[in-house]
């Protein structure tokens, strides 16, 4: 099973179905996507579970259906154990981006960290988990899939946001501030804490 967001809206890739989740059933390589992500974004699906019989098939074949983007990010603490955000789109986010050609994903994590907020002396101290959205760049559907990393670092200087990606602040948040930022960040955010 592997959840998708998209925005708030969740979709399940499952080859297990309940009867009282028919209604919310789809067949994977039969269903439209754009009109099911459409709907959705609509507000006229809250849910939806794209079924195939084969669970080792179910992302290749939604990746068949969307192009795939990968990325990396990272669940960054300093020394005062607080948690590095950033500001972007009217939510709270954590900073991430796509992988370059030739990068690994632990380099791209560090160096998307670096970029979005100026913080350096980062060190990769484990692996999270891998994150699923559906996105829309120059008219066509993205399915990205970003994998996340827990981070440490000792820097303690001025935090930079890179305007170019639209980040408006980057900030450290305590537990308190933490919660209160969940409040306003993505589904897929939330899944990290």
């Amino acid at each position: 099973m592997y959840k998708v967001f998209i925005n708030d809206k969740l979709i399940i890739l499952s080859n297990e179905v309940q009867k009282n989740e028919i209604s919310d059933t789809y067949v994977l390589k039969d269903v439209d996507l754009e009109w099911l992500i459409g709907k959705m974004n609509s507000g006229k699906i809250d849910k939806a579970i794209l079924y195939h019989d084969k669970s080792e098939d179910l992302l290749r074949l939604l990746c068949s259906r969307l192009p795939l983007v990968e990325a990396a990010g990272g669940l960054v603490k300093n020394n005062k154990n607080e948690t590095l955000f950033i500001f972007r789109n009217g939510k709270w986010d954590l900073p991430k981006g796509k992988t370059e050609k030739g990068e690994d994903i632990e380099e791209t994590a560090i160096r998307e960290v670096e970029e979005e907020t100026g913080v350096t002396g980062l060190t990769i101290t484990d692996f999270l988990m891998q994150t699923y959205h559906v996105f829309k760049r120059n008219g066509e559907y993205r399915l990205k899939l970003t994998h996340w990393y827990s981070m440490k670092t000792n820097y303690d200087g001025e935090l930079h946001p890179e305007i170019e990606e639209d980040i408006m602040e980057v900030v450290w948040k305590d537990d308190a501030a933490v919660k209160t930022a969940l409040q306003n960040s993505y589904e897929n955010i939330k899944m990290l804490f």
